[in-house]
């Protein structure tokens, strides 16, 4: 099923139990998705706190949730003082 499907069955109260199976596809599709952009935002130069305000969480929120999940080969900007 495309992400369109998905996005529909998950709004559709209809069928509870198909509804839930697409919110949990959706939710590791979107995770999929910030951790590609988190790393191509990395990669481009952009901080943690760039990405955290794109993002509408905190920093700390961020990098807790993405620092040891991304490419090891991604130069990652240190936080100066």
């Amino acid at each position: 099923m495309d992400s369109p499907q998905l996005a529909s069955v998950a709004a559709d109260t209809r069928d509870p139990r198909a509804g839930l199976r697409a919110v949990a596809s959706l939710r590791v599709l979107a995770d999929t998705l910030e951790l590609r952009q988190v790393e191509a935002a990395l990669r481009a130069g952009m901080s943690w706190q760039t990405i955290a305000d794109a993002l509408g969480v905190t920093r700390q929120a961020v990098h807790k949730k993405h620092a040891r999940r991304i490419d090891q080969t991604i130069p990652v900007p240190r936080r100066t003082r």
